[in-house]
């Protein structure tokens, strides 16, 4: 295969994005700047947009007053590659030179998680009532918001019903290096650490009243 065609893992890509602007999460890379205003914001873009043509490489782009983010994929096949590390070098050169400032923020994402032992009686409920779509593989449906907004819903299959606990929870994604931190933090504030046998995957805690949070690792 084609170098430029090769998907990359973080462990690979990790050097050369080390110190810059860019995150390598889950097939893509990632970053978002802010800008003294929007004409700022439209001048990188535009510059931007013409190195991409250049290179017949293009990201996704959401722009803003005063702010742009930016997302970086190989959609041929299905994974960040070479391309997309040029393209992010390029695109943190011209920041520089827009006097456009990296944020470095990570992006939010956020899961819902069903408990039930019988998904296919239980997924059209919540399919209908939030107006999502069905995705993924038919023994694995998950639903996920059309508009790319909303939080995707997966269906955790149980053998006998649980009645002591809550059987819906929140899954919070945080970069592999921040999870630890982010555990600590919760445990802080009243959290409880229910079990980390599965850490650095994910760890589960739960508030003073019960309800369930799993922190889990999105690679950076």
């Amino acid at each position: 295969m084609d170098d430029s065609r090769q998907t990359l893992t973080p462990s690979q890509t990790r050097t050369v994005l080390s110190g810059g602007d860019f995150l390598h999460l889950e097939g893509t890379l990632y970053a978002t700047y802010r800008t003294p205003d929007f004409a700022a914001a439209v001048r990188l873009v535009d510059a931007v947009a013409a190195d991409a043509e250049a290179l017949n490489h293009h990201p996704d782009v959401k722009l803003g007053y005063g702010a742009v983010e930016f997302v970086l994929t190989s959609h041929d096949v299905g994974g960040v590659t070479e391309r997309d590390l040029r393209l992010a070098l390029r695109i943190q050169e011209l920041a520089a030179e827009q006097d456009a400032h990296p944020t470095r923020l990570v992006p939010s994402r956020t899961d819902i998680a069903i408990d039930c032992t019988d998904a296919e009686a239980v997924r059209p409920f919540w399919r209908v009532g939030l107006g999502y779509l069905e995705s993924g593989p038919a023994d694995d449906i998950e639903l996920h918001d059309p508009r790319g907004v909303g939080p995707k819903l997966w269906f955790q299959h149980m053998e006998i019903p649980r009645t002591e606990r809550n059987r819906i929870h929140l899954d919070v994604y945080v970069p592999v290096a921040d999870c630890e931190e982010r555990v600590a933090d919760i445990i802080d504030v009243g959290g409880v650490l229910l079990t980390d046998e599965h850490a650095p995957d994910w760890w589960v805690l739960a508030d003073p009243e019960g309800n369930e949070l799993c922190v889990c690792s999105w690679d950076a």
